[in-house]
């Protein structure tokens, strides 16, 4: 028999709360036709396929159904606690349930005793603490009896408690007693080292909510052997019962990269489970961190090996932090306006200055122009990596906005007179607060919020980073884009569905392409700046083996025009710095171009990605000159243009 007409609205009601308006309607529609049982659920109905294909509200909502992620997931993937042993040696207090509870929008206490909270909650956070002694300084701290009957760590202990100067030599000591193997037994004790890595599990585990918050568990490998910085954060795909089957690597165990890898080889054979690391930015490794000649933990010539075994492993690359930016240089790129961003460029973690030489081997630019000659020889391209930003802090805080900045770590949280604190000294030449940079954040475009997706992300390097902005980017790349695909609220849809996503390789082209063309937007941070311009960035190998890069402004705000150098002129500024601020009365909240490459040669390897500038805004340090009335030279930047870099899409050539 036909349903009641009451019980076709109960059932009507049902549907809709719970399969959405449209579909509900379909439901009830279908149900007058059919005899069912008045007490039959919704999952009984008896509805096929052609039920909702024969009416045209089947497909009503762009958004059902949907194959590809529709926003990006923000969050951090480079953060430590007081259990990073070189954090307490400035006062760090605060331990990862802070980090996690900040990073899901918390108000917490800073180390020193500062309320701080998020303009908005993240969508993830990796607590990647030193795996060199992990919980060892806070155990020292605590007084454990085994260890202070160490001369050397009783030592230690006096100069940390008595905080200053001497608590941070004494950091640095321990750095290279780690680097040298002098470390004492106590104070690197594996049932200790052991039973604090099952804590960062756990608490990752007790904070991870699938769709609502991702707890990614991870590490950060720390090597830095004569001060050269090599570091690797390590990113687990899976939960505790995977993650705590090994110990982390330390550098106690290798200060080699490759020794890293075999590390994670090991691990993913014993388990099942699967991982990934991502290098720290190179400006701090001396022109080690991109080698393309020797190993620099070796000496060894590089080989095929080598270069395949990085690409596998290593697929990312954090290319703006805390401790400068690493996309160029303005010597590598001298015809790049914007290339001179928050650069460090005297030396290394042990104060050895830096020669211009070793600038190629350290900044993301030319490292993955150097990976196309490299592939040319090798076969396998080591560098071809997607880049995200994070923060690197040693605060639980991540804190990457230009408004928010609580500093590297807990001695330099807001206070007058932190912009002149000695970051480190190199020769007669030091690295002071006010250079240390608020950036940043990664950007994950995953179809959800897990562990899973996010990893999955990373793995195809669908990511790009910011310096602290949420700014929305859209890059894609393939061979018949056009300015319909622009006018489009769902660019993306032409986007997956004609070409791949930045991370990925331009699929050949069709017959009669001349040239690929690359779909590219983006939408400013809703509580930011508005947008100057997008830039499309390509690099190429020529004919005769020799690199090349282009920097082209493909989309901008306002009526500006390119000058006869092709030069666009600046978008000008708002910034008031009496008062810390800035207007968006210039500049633009979307921009979105199809772009095609006028020097494009089908015949050489070429790759490209996007950067997009925000409108001029405050740096961190016209913020502490108006709420803490600081006093800063000159010398120090007030005004900036923060920015996003998505990873790179690749061109290759048919064999």
């Amino acid at each position: 028999m036909k349903p009641s007409s009451i019980a076709l609205q109960r059932r009507h009601l049902l549907a809709t709360t719970t399969l959405g308006l449209a579909a509900g309607a379909i439901l009830a529609t279908a149900l007058q036709a059919q005899d069912v049982p008045e007490g039959g659920m919704v999952g009984e109905m008896y509805l096929t396929e052609d039920d909702f294909d024969s009416n045209p509200a089947r497909n009503y909502s762009p958004y059902a159904g949907l194959s590809y992620p529709i926003r990006p997931l923000w969050g951090d993937s480079h953060m430590h606690t007081a259990l990073s042993y070189d954090a307490p040696a400035y006062s760090a207090t605060l331990m990862p349930r802070d980090a996690y509870r900040f990073a899901r929008g918390e108000e917490v206490i800073a180390s020193h005793g500062v309320p701080a909270k998020l303009s908005r909650p993240l969508d993830w956070l990796a607590v990647t603490e030193h795996s060199d002694a992990m919980g060892s300084m806070t155990e020292m701290l605590a007084g454990n009896p085994e260890m202070l009957a160490d001369p050397q760590i009783l030592d230690w202990y006096h100069r940390v408690k008595g905080g200053g100067p001497e608590a941070v030599t004494s950091v640095l000591e321990i750095t290279n007693a780690m680097s040298d193997g002098t470390i004492p037994p106590a104070f690197v004790d594996p049932k200790l080292a052991k039973s604090v890595w099952n804590e960062v599990i756990e608490i990752a585990e007790e904070y991870n909510e699938p769709g609502v918050f991702t707890a990614l568990i991870g590490y950060e490998w720390t090597s830095t052997e004569a001060g050269n910085n090599l570091h690797r954060n390590v990113i687990f795909r899976d939960d505790g019962t995977y993650a705590r089957q090994m110990l982390p690597l330390d550098t106690l165990g290798s200060t080699n990269p490759e020794d890293l890898w075999t590390w994670m080889e090991t691990y993913e054979e014993k388990t099942g489970g699967d991982v990934l690391a991502l290098a720290h930015n190179g400006n701090l490794s001396n022109g080690l961190m991109f080698p393309v000649e020797t190993n620099p933990a070796t000496g060894e010539p590089l080989g095929g090996d080598y270069f395949a075994r990085r690409f596998k492993w290593e697929p990312l690359y954090e290319v703006t932090q805390m401790k400068g930016d690493g996309e160029t240089h303005p010597m590598l790129s001298p015809d790049d306006e914007f290339a001179d961003y928050e650069t460090w460029d005297i030396g290394n973690m042990a104060g050895i200055p830096k020669q211009e030489s070793m600038l190629q081997y350290e900044y993301a630019r030319e490292a993955l122009k150097n990976g196309l000659t490299i592939a040319e020889e090798f076969g396998v391209n080591p560098y071809k990596f997607g880049m995200v930003g994070s923060t690197d802090s040693h605060t639980a805080l991540s804190t990457g906005e230009e408004d928010n900045y609580f500093g590297k770590h807990s001695g330099v949280e807001p206070d007058a007179e932190r912009w002149k604190h000695v970051v480190g000294a190199i020769g007669e030449l030091a690295i002071l607060g006010w250079e240390t940079t608020a950036s940043g954040y990664a950007a994950v475009w995953a179809s959800e919020n897990t562990r899973e997706a996010i990893f999955d992300a990373m793995e195809r390097k669908e990511v790009y980073g910011t310096t602290g902005p949420r700014i929305t980017v859209r890059f894609f790349g393939g061979w018949d884009f056009n300015e319909a695909d622009t006018t489009s609220r769902q660019p993306a849809e032409a986007g997956y569905a004609r070409g791949v996503p930045m991370g990925g390789d331009l699929r050949p082209a069709p017959d009669g392409a001349t040239a690929p063309t690359f779909l590219v937007g983006a939408l400013k941070d809703s509580i930011g700046a508005n947008l100057d311009r997008i830039q499309i960035v390509k690099g190429w190998m020529d004919d005769a083996g020799e690199t090349h890069e282009m920097v082209y402004d493909v989309v901008w705000a306002g009526d500006r025009e390119p000058d006869a150098d092709g030069k666009l002129p600046p978008i000008g500024s708002t910034v008031d710095l009496d008062e810390a601020t800035w207007t968006n009365s210039i500049g633009a909240g979307e921009l979105i171009t199809a772009w095609t490459d006028p020097d494009f040669d089908p015949s050489r390897p070429a790759f490209y990605y996007a950067r997009v500038l925000e409108i001029p805004t405050p740096r961190w340090t016209a913020y502490d000159v108006v709420r803490l009335g600081a006093q800063m030279p000159d010398e120090v930047p007030m005004i900036h243009q923060e920015r996003a870099y998505t990873s790179p899409i690749w061109y290759t050539p048919a064999e």
